[in-house]
């Protein structure tokens, strides 16, 4: 399942979405949420793939993030 982050500037907001699943945080908590997901691989190492689709859309987004959008 692939992981969808989305970015909502005038909110302050992410969104997190992967199947059916949703979450909206704070974009402060952007740091917190990808270290989480990855921790959970490492955590968990024989589902460590199934984390990896979530800490590569945190991780795009924080690199849209940091380049100003």
């Amino acid at each position: 399942m692939k992981t969808a982050a989305t970015y909502d500037s005038e909110a302050g907001t992410f969104t997190i979405e992967k199947d059916k699943w949703r979450g909206t945080f704070s974009i402060a908590d952007l740091p917190k949420w990808l270290h989480f997901y990855r921790q959970q691989q490492e955590r968990y190492p024989a589902h460590a793939h199934s984390y990896g689709s979530d800490v590569e859309a945190l991780e795009g987004l924080a690199v849209i993030l940091a380049c100003g959008q």
